[in-house]
């Protein structure tokens, strides 16, 4: 079993709302992500989303940009992103995806032996423009995200390995450590995947080892449109 990942899709079949306004790498997009699907993923593989995956405002419209997926082989794992506004109730999403497609929020889900455990997190102290305001935010989402460690914790046996999604960068453009890294830290989790940023102008590396632990930053953008190989 492979495991791969990609976020930042912004999908739009409901209403549509054209991407490569931002610029060439988002002209046709969507099918060259497919394309590199097909060729790299099984049935027996799994493929992580971290967030921000449709531009949907209901739950409706948003179950039509996952036609997508279905018609893509392996298993398909999402956690939510800041723009996920059509994320509400989690258990009426997860009895209307379609087959192979696992919704984490504040949880973990086991496939065959990795565990895999997420939630969108925010900011991180020390961002630019870090407010008052964010901070409350952060601090719910450490709480969410340590649910979601409880849940992996219960699932985890001797052998297994562990992957953390986030939606945001889980450090500030200083990578200093934070009360989610030090999570992930005493989680032993064997790597840790994520997006939101996007653009040239992102100060962002695609692979970051930090404290022995590889950082994936998986914005379909900033990864040229194809699925990331994620090593565990």
């Amino acid at each position: 079993m492979n495991i791969f990942a990609i976020s930042d899709l912004h999908m739009s079949v409901a209403n549509p709302k054209p991407m490569d306004i931002f610029g060439l790498k988002w002209a046709n997009y969507l099918d060259k992500i497919k394309e590199d699907w097909l060729q790299k993923v099984t049935e027996e593989d799994v493929v992580l989303i971290s967030g921000d995956i449709s531009w949907a405002m209901t739950t409706s419209d948003a179950i039509k940009d996952f036609e997508y997926f279905k018609q893509l082989p392996g298993k398909k794992v999402f956690i939510r992103g800041n723009h996920d506004y059509w994320w509400k109730s989690i258990t009426r999403l997860r009895e209307t995806v379609p087959e192979n497609c696992y919704l984490l929020q504040n949880d973990a889900i086991k496939l065959g032996n990795v565990v895999i455990c997420g939630s969108r997190a925010w900011l991180t102290p020390g961002s630019p423009d870090f407010s008052k305001a964010d901070e409350k935010i952060y601090l719910r989402e450490i709480e969410r995200l340590r649910m979601a460690f409880y849940r992996a914790k219960d699932l985890r046996e001797e052998g297994d390995k562990l992957i953390c999604m986030v939606h945001f960068p889980p450090f500030n453009v200083r990578r200093e450590d934070n009360e989610i890294v030090n999570m992930i830290n005493e989680n032993a989790v064997n790597a840790v995947v994520y997006g939101h940023l996007h653009g040239k102008e992102s100060r962002a590396d695609k692979l970051l080892i930090k404290n022995g632990i590889p950082y994936y930053l998986t914005s379909c953008d900033l990864v040229d449109n194809k699925l990331v190989k994620i090593e565990i």
